[in-house]
């Protein structure tokens, strides 16, 4: 939905006057009126459907040791711009890659006065002893919190124009993160911390704040979750980002996933349509979740979709001896239909994610967390955009020396071979 906000704003435009010396006698002037951009806020950009979203990470090696250079982040950034992205999110700053990001985007602007990214700047946060055998989920990490939430306030008072909301954890609340989850009181702390900076002067006032989790940690799931802690964390968020992951639920909740007797006469291609919308809806229904608890509670706040995705292959719970979910036909299907539906609902839906990322899942390059891109490491865009490398949007763009092309060099045939069939509601029960 369009905000009438950044309506008002471009209203609102200056002009500003170039005044250039004319050779002409060496006496005359002339006057060119040059429109201004506007500064917009997080308020004007999420859910507007010219603002697409997406979940971004430039690595291209096998170990976050190596991070991308600057001039490799500013081909990603011109391969984005091109798909229609405008907003993208990051989950760290402690390492150069949020920093070089952010650099890469200055760049850019200044090479091209149109160039437009902005940026959800992600603070990662951590319990005690994190990432050992004995996380303690009571007590955080404080002093790499500390370190990671003040690196967040230095990138976002450097970069005003581009940081536009600042998420405090990625995934910390939801008990599966069993490495690394923190109570909401922890969450709670560090988004009082940054609205009270807002407050002072020391953040733009219009940055938006919020942290960035499953839907279950949002209370629209179990009632585990729910807690005054929780409600108050609710409270004081400027919008609530919500995950929604239908894909691992092939494989840990599959009751929407498998083919029902009523499609048994359906064609292999219906099936797998079928199947991806009744995906689409379980992601809405999960949203719907969300929603219903805080109206339950008498909140009102944005929800927007800060993490969803659907990989195009994997050997392990979601490949051909599994759920058999993982191949670019049904990728694109997702993608498409998460697209559609949130265009509609008026909700921004930070897709994860633009790129592959081989460092994601060291032990087994073929697992799935190393196929959640969009286009891959060399440059190929799956089937999901294949229909933007027909209609030229990535002429004379490459990365790393690569021309963006499609996938199984254009063939659809030769792709849809690979498209796996979900089993049925008969086969589970039989086996």
């Amino acid at each position: 939905m369009f905000n009438l906000q950044a309506v008002k704003i471009v209203s609102l435009f200056t002009s500003a006057t170039l005044v250039l010396a004319c050779c002409n006698n060496g006496n005359e002037s002339k006057s060119i009126s040059v429109k201004e951009k506007p500064s917009l806020s997080a308020k004007d950009i999420l859910g507007n459907p010219d603002y697409l979203a997406i979940s971004y990470g430039g690595y291209r090696d096998s170990s976050r040791k190596v991070q991308p250079l600057v001039e490799e982040l500013k081909e990603d950034m011109k391969i984005l711009s091109a798909m229609g992205v405008k907003i993208l999110r990051t989950y760290n700053v402690h390492l150069d890659h949020a920093s070089n990001v952010l650099s890469a985007i200055e760049e850019l602007k200044k090479e091209d006065l149109n160039f437009e990214m902005y940026v959800m700047l992600g603070a990662w946060i951590d319990c005690e002893n994190a990432w050992t055998d004995h996380p303690n989920h009571y007590y955080e990490d404080v002093e790499s919190n500390t370190v990671e939430v003040n690196r967040l306030v230095e990138l976002a008072k450097q970069h005003p124009d581009i940081v536009k909301i600042l998420a405090v954890g990625n995934e910390a609340m939801v008990k599966w993160a069993a490495s690394y989850f923190v109570q909401p009181w922890v969450i709670l702390k560090w988004v009082d911390h940054l609205q009270s900076l807002k407050e002072t002067g020391e953040l733009p006032s219009d940055l938006w704040i919020t942290s960035s989790d499953n839907f279950a940690s949002w209370g629209g799931g179990h009632h585990d979750y729910h807690n005054e802690d929780l409600i108050k964390l609710i409270n004081a968020v400027d919008y609530i980002s919500m995950h929604t992951y239908p894909m691992h639920d092939t494989h840990y909740n599959p009751f929407f996933w498998h083919s029902p007797r009523s499609e048994t006469k359906f064609s292999k291609v219906k099936k797998i349509n079928a199947a991806m919308l009744r995906a689409k809806e379980y992601a809405s229904s999960q949203y719907d979740g969300v929603a219903n608890y805080m109206d339950s509670l008498g909140i009102k706040k944005p929800i927007h979709i800060g993490e969803t995705g659907w990989a195009s292959f994997s050997d392990d719970f979601y490949g051909n001896f599994g759920s058999k979910a993982l191949d670019e036909y049904k990728q694109a299907l997702y993608f498409r239909h998460m697209r559609d539906w949130t265009k509609k609902a008026g909700l921004s839906c930070f897709f994860f994610e633009a790129f592959d990322e081989k460092w994601k899942d060291v032990v087994n390059i073929k697992g799935s967390e190393n196929h959640f891109g969009l286009i891959t490491l060399k440059g190929e865009v799956k089937f999901a955009l294949w229909n933007l490398v027909d209609e030229a949007k990535f002429k004379g763009l490459t990365r790393n020396g690569n021309p963006i092309v499609k996938t199984y060099g254009g063939d659809k045939k030769l792709m849809m071979k690979d498209v796996l069939l979900p089993p049925s509601t008969l086969e589970m029960i039989e086996h």
